[in-house]
């Protein structure tokens, strides 16, 4: 496994995120952030004043409540447990819309309700995470073997009934939790079908991987893949290939099956190789020069990834994995870091998309990946996945 990490740089970039969050936790303690707007956190629980699936639905808003409970579990203060429960009970909104919701409730209530459940016991929180277990299976195409992206979108042109995508690999460990804790193998079988569709359909020989893949509905024959959020079809979308890399690797920690493991040092090696000399990560590994723009969240995530690998890789191969992950977060914290009472964020050039209008800008699930692969190298993260 990775050993502790004692340099200076790590244990400096603990404290400081650490300070950060003692005093921006109770900043935004009514709040379910997802960036920053002049350098506060904006509020996506104001459902009502958001359409569609952009406010209270919107897919990123378990990764605050996920830093509190990494803060709680860290620091055994219990008021991050109560700014934690703050997130977890808005978003009960959403069970209640119920159309707003979609495939990233994985997402949405691992870091939370299920979080939760783990560390404290709170049986309304295991009910949480029950039924969003049950509204992502319910969203399994038998015939196809995937969990479909998305529901259909008005006024949109894309039929997306037969849409899967790399992202979902980090939503089915709430179908592996949901089996553990009922004893009912439906929900790791699920999810095990998708995974193993993945694997076939979304991860090239390179060990690069698709963003989206489409199949037929109605046949389950595969139709053709999409660019997605990256530069195009056929390129290698940075944060798909993390999603892909720890996703895997969570599948094999759910159910020791060798052949995720063996699909997740794939997708590492690709990712690896490609690394720049400077350890800044940009959009898509087959973008442009120019312009140049990068995305710290696939850096973050993808560091969390490899520390994962190196704890089950043997001896002779761990420190591959280990140190390309120092690389990606020591240039983050030198580089992309605010620690700052100007910025709530920490992590400064997140990208959602490539052909997006805003580049490198704050995103919650940057600064929520960094505190955890952080934590990983000193061997102190709750593993909520």
């Amino acid at each position: 496994m990775c050993k502790e990490q004692e340099s200076s740089w790590i244990d400096q970039a603990v404290l400081k995120v650490m300070e950060k969050m003692e005093w921006v936790s109770e900043k935004s303690k009514n709040k379910i952030p997802y960036t920053t707007v002049n350098g506060i956190h904006d509020d996506r629980s104001k459902g009502s004043e958001l359409a569609g699936d952009n406010g209270i639905n919107w897919w990123c808003n378990g990764f605050w409540g996920g830093m509190m409970w990494q803060m709680y579990h860290k620091t055994g203060k219990e008021r991050y447990m109560e700014i934690a429960r703050i997130s977890e009970e808005k978003l009960d909104q959403c069970f209640e819309d119920y159309y707003g919701l979609h495939h990233d409730v994985g997402f949405m209530y691992l870091p939370t309700a299920v979080a939760d459940y783990r560390l404290t016991g709170n049986p309304e929180s295991r009910k949480r995470g029950l039924h969003a277990a049950n509204l992502l299976a319910g969203r399994f195409n038998p015939i196809g073997r995937f969990i479909r992206a998305w529901n259909d979108k008005t006024g949109c042109s894309d039929d997306t009934r037969g849409w899967a995508i790399i992202d979902c690999l980090f939503n089915i460990p709430l179908l592996y939790w949901a089996s553990e804790e009922t004893k009912d193998p439906r929900f790791k079988q699920i999810a095990m079908l998708h995974a193993d569709t993945v694997m076939d359909h979304f991860v090239r020989g390179d060990g690069s991987v698709r963003h989206i893949v489409e199949f037929d509905p109605f046949t389950g024959e595969r139709v053709r893949d999409y660019g997605g959020q990256g530069y195009e079809t056929g390129s290698s979308w940075t944060r798909g290939q993390a999603w892909g890399l720890y996703g895997f690797l969570m599948s094999f920690y759910h159910t020791g099956k060798q052949e995720y493991l063996d699909t997740a040092k794939k997708i590492a090696h690709y990712f690896i190789a490609a690394i720049p000399e400077d350890g800044i990560i940009p959009v898509d590994f087959r973008q442009p020069k120019e312009p140049a723009w990068c995305d710290d969240t696939a850096a973050a995530i993808a560091a969390c990834g490899l520390i994962e690998i190196g704890r089950r890789a043997g001896e002779l191969e761990q420190d591959m994995y280990c140190k390309a992950a120092e690389k990606l977060l020591k240039a983050l914290y030198e580089h992309h870091c605010d620690f700052t009472e100007e910025n709530d964020s920490i992590l400064q050039k997140g990208t959602g998309s490539y052909h997006s209008l805003e580049h490198e800008f704050p995103i919650i699930y940057g600064d929520y990946f960094f505190m955890e692969a952080l934590f990983k190298l000193k061997g102190q993260d709750f593993f909520l996945w």
